[in-house]
């Protein structure tokens, strides 16, 4: 009880910081609560969100996955080769994507899990550079564009104004929060994360549990593809070297998740997600360069661990003084 009230307070936190961050950048430039300029931050949030889920799930069990990003923009690339092919209907693509996500995922959890690498920033990092070099030879190093409506629909389309994307993200991520909270396996996740040893003396096969993570996060890094692609109408090879990654680890920290596993809800994400879109939007309306603008945000991910630091400490702190 007292773990759930506390996570429940540090939502608080990060969601009056958002608050606090949308007022003062409405006062700095008046364009930020346009009515354009709030869906273009949903629609920013997103893609990051499809990201951070899988992202999170692989945080909880105290992993990473580095090639996220990567694996995005490879899936992407996967359904520019085949339209520049014209293999295949928008459906298809889109199914085919999101079955090379979940491989690549898969492939991940296997790694860790078979192989027994020693830890999942190695395996994640060589395989966002493949994913790199794999993203580049499917589409010769080209942009690809002319995709089917079906394809865009994910990324493009709006329901009232409203982005089809963000209402599919919070579908999801109801789906999400029932799944960790409700389910067994959701339950698992979270042993594994606090616990490995423990839960696999418990009779869960820990194993599986991590495969389960990284594939989902693979299948989540498809779908954020999907939506990249309505954004944009194109893919592009170059951009599985864009700092992806590192947002959706940021939105997870930043949104009560830790490094040192076992925390972390599907909220809290969302709302990092959230803060992460609000960010670059009010440097972009502040005319930042490129430049300032890495900087803020390595300075945003710097303070989330830090604070993830200090929270843990204080934690553990308060379990010492219990236990006396």
């Amino acid at each position: 009880m007292t773990k759930k009230k506390s996570g429940s307070g540090f939502q608080m936190g990060t969601l009056l910081a958002l608050v606090i961050m949308c007022v003062v950048l409405s006062v700095a430039n008046s364009n930020f609560y346009s009515y354009s300029n709030i869906m273009g931050i949903l629609k920013q949030t997103a893609f990051n969100a499809f990201l951070a889920t899988g992202m999170l799930l692989c945080l909880i069990t105290a992993g990473i996955d580095l090639s996220v990003g990567a694996n995005a923009v490879f899936c992407a690339c996967v359904m520019g080769a085949m339209n520049k092919a014209n293999v295949g209907s928008g459906v298809l693509m889109m199914v085919v994507a999101i079955v090379a996500g979940g491989v690549v995922g898969f492939i991940n959890g296997t790694l860790l899990t078979r192989l027994h690498l020693p830890h999942p920033f190695v395996s994640t990092l060589g395989m966002k550079n493949v994913l790199w070099g794999l993203a580049l030879l499917v589409t010769g190093s080209q942009m690809v564009n002319n995709f089917p409506e079906s394809v865009q629909i994910l990324g493009k389309a709006t329901i009232g104004g409203f982005p089809v994307s963000f209402i599919v993200v919070i579908v999801l991520y109801v789906i999400m929060h029932l799944f960790l909270s409700r389910t067994a396996l959701g339950r698992s996740i979270y042993c594994a994360g606090g616990n490995m040893e423990a839960t696999r003396l418990s009779g869960i096969n820990t194993a599986n549990v991590l495969t389960f993570c990284y594939t989902m996060s693979g299948v989540m890094a498809a779908l954020g593809g999907i939506v990249s692609i309505g954004r944009s109408g194109i893919c592009n090879g170059a951009n599985a070297n864009q700092p992806y990654d590192t947002d959706a680890i940021a939105a997870c920290i930043v949104g009560g998740a830790s490094f040192t596993g076992g925390k972390g809800t599907i909220w809290g994400t969302l709302i990092g997600a959230m803060i992460m879109a609000v960010i670059r939007n009010g440097l972009n309306l502040m005319g930042a360069s490129n430049d300032l603008q890495y900087i803020v945000i390595g300075a945003v991910i710097i303070l989330a661990v830090t604070i993830d630091v200090v929270r843990n400490k204080m934690e553990a702190n308060a379990r010492k003084m219990a236990a006396q």
